[in-house]
């Protein structure tokens, strides 16, 4: 009887324990949704900071609150927090039960990835979004426009390392031209100095060369000077000259000189 009693003790105890729990997940659920309608009220303005805050309580208070977590990634994306708004759409697709509202999701996670230009995830993302709801439109030509832009950044991708691979060419091309202007310089200058060195030995060894120089170098007789036995002969007939001269002179001189009287004392 009184294991009985023990019994029943423990099942009140466990009952009250769990009806306190369900009572107090109840109203943390209330909280959550309450918190909901305050920023989908906000977001309705176009408050997305302030609905971004509400919907993150919402969560505190709830964190498998699918609802929350999806509109929360919805005020983040108008805020283009692009992607932290990915992380909220993530989570809604791993939560979430309904296949719509994971396509939602997988489709709003295209168009973050859109928006920051990685095409090749957004291509995914909408592939996702089809596998849920195979009949949105507005899925599929997001998908094909986003396939446009993968092939397009490829393409540019291709170009861009083409251009690369061309610019490393001619910067090679280049280094090997500047290499060999630069080779055929220095033989050109090496040519030189060995012409002028071969010029300046051979100026030095080849005496006719010296002794033309120094022929160069000696003054060449003036035209009409004479030779030594011309002046010889010259003097000698200029002597003979004077000598007549000074004979004819004597005469002249004899001839006109007076006779000196003697006195007759």
């Amino acid at each position: 009887m009184r294991l009985f009693i023990n019994f029943c003790t423990v099942f009140l105890l466990l009952t009250s324990t769990l009806t306190s729990a369900q009572q107090d997940t109840l109203k943390l659920q209330r909280e959550a949704r309450s918190l909901l309608r305050e920023g989908n009220e906000l977001y309705n303005k176009e408050k997305f900071n302030e609905a971004s805050i509400a919907y993150r309580k919402a969560l505190g208070k709830n964190s498998k609150y699918d609802k929350a977590s999806y509109n929360y990634g919805n005020s983040l994306y108008q805020g283009k927090n692009f992607k932290e708004a990915v992380s909220q759409y993530e989570l809604t697709t791993k939560t979430s039960k309904s296949k719509a509202e994971k396509a939602e999701a997988f489709h709003n996670i295209g168009n973050a990835m859109m928006e920051q230009k990685q095409f090749e995830q957004a291509v995914e993302a909408y592939k996702n979004a089809l596998r849920n709801n195979p009949n949105d439109d507005e899925t599929r030509y997001n998908l094909a426009a986003a396939q446009k832009q993968v092939k397009k950044q490829q393409q540019q991708n291709k170009n861009d390392k083409n251009k690369n691979k061309k610019d490393k060419k001619d910067n090679k091309d280049q280094k090997k031209d500047n290499k060999d202007q630069k080779d055929q310089n220095k033989k050109d200058q090496d040519k030189k100095d060995d012409n002028k060195d071969q010029k300046d030995n051979k100026d030095q060894k080849d005496p006719k060369k010296d002794k033309q120089d120094k022929n160069k170098q000696k003054p060449k007789p003036r035209p009409g000077k004479m030779t030594p036995e011309q002046m010889k002969q010259l003097l000698e007939s200029l002597n003979n000259e004077e000598k007549k001269t000074q004979k004819k002179m004597n005469v002249k001189k004899s001839k006109g000189r007076k006779i000196k009287q003697e006195k007759d004392w």
